[in-house]
């Protein structure tokens, strides 16, 4: 496997998935329409992050969102109105998806270069990569060419994307929906090496869950009481939350996963086994982190015609 630790090579295995999954999406689609556009993005991700580190995990969960509910179309993005109800306030997403005007300072600066070129869901799939290298993680080649969403459904919203409280034959069922098997699903749980949760998403998991690490559980609940400070944060993991890495995995052979669903990998199931290999091989996790990126980046795109790009990723057009 020695040969995974070389960064060059994991990027030309991903640089040619991205271009064999979906022949509708290319990673060349803007080079001549908006060719600056990757930098643009770059370069606001790059100071919101470090600005707030936390903010590369915000927006990698919400394309993740966003991808599992009708596909990747930017439909996340949408503001609900009078006439119009949009995903931001699904249960999964509620006082919990952040963001968004990061999103819109990309978006602006974009229409600024290109004028109604770029979609929305475009410029999400690449801050979300921006924000995973940024915080020390893999690169990947992103096809590019999605238009934007003119709907959104906040009921799909609410059972389509996975519960913190998941057992594993439901995550495994819930990624095998969207056309992501298994290893896909254990590889991406481990963009949960970063950013936080909300007590009330692993309350369940500290007080009454047994295959927990005594020390982990009593660390969290003096700041998640059995009620009230729902609102509270965690680092998802302990160890290193604002770095991009394998220890998540780790974490998890502790039995330190703060989420219900995140300890469901290794738990005498079957995932034990890849999750083991992913706690001590770093390259092979980053190998493929990314090709599974790239395989959820290519759920469901509006192409062609369909759909439009909106000129605020906040209202359709």
């Amino acid at each position: 496997m020695a040969s995974f630790t070389n960064p060059s090579f994991v990027f030309a295995i991903v640089s040619i998935l991205a271009c064999s999954i979906n022949a509708q999406l290319s990673a060349n689609f803007y080079v001549s329409t908006c060719p600056n556009v990757q930098n643009i993005v770059r370069v606001v991700m790059r100071q919101a992050v470090t600005r707030e580190p936390r903010m590369g995990a915000s927006i990698l969960r919400l394309f993740f969102h966003d991808c599992f509910v009708n596909g990747c179309d930017g439909s996340i993005l949408l503001d609900d109105t009078a006439t119009f109800t949009g995903e931001k306030n699904a249960l999964p997403n509620q006082n919990s998806a952040r963001g968004f005007e990061v999103i819109d300072t990309i978006k602006t600066r974009v229409e600024a270069a290109c004028n109604a070129t770029v979609s929305c869901a475009d410029i999400l799939a690449l801050a979300a990569r921006d924000g995973v290298v940024l915080l020390g993680g893999p690169s990947w080649t992103v096809p590019l060419g999605r238009r934007d969403a003119r709907t959104a459904s906040q009921s799909a919203a609410n059972t389509d994307i996975p519960s913190p409280l998941a057992s594993l034959s439901a995550l495994i069922s819930s990624f095998a929906a969207k056309g992501l098997n298994a290893r896909d699903m254990t590889a991406l749980s481990g963009s949960h090496t970063i950013g936080q949760a909300q007590c009330f998403t692993f309350r369940s998991r500290i007080y009454n869950d047994t295959n927990i690490d005594s020390n982990f559980a009593a660390t969290r609940r003096t700041t998640c009481p059995v009620s009230g400070g729902n609102s509270n944060l965690a680092p998802l993991d302990i160890q290193t939350v604002n770095r991009f890495d394998n220890d998540y995995y780790q974490n998890l052979m502790n039995r330190r996963g703060l989420l219900h669903s995140d300890q469901e990998l290794f738990n005498g199931g079957s995932q034990d086994a890849l999750a083991r290999t992913y706690s001590a091989n770093n390259a092979l996790f980053f190998r493929d982190f990314a090709a599974a990126m790239v395989k959820m980046s290519n759920i469901g795109p509006i192409t062609g015609t369909n759909g439009e790009i909106r000129r605020n990723c906040r209202v359709v057009n």
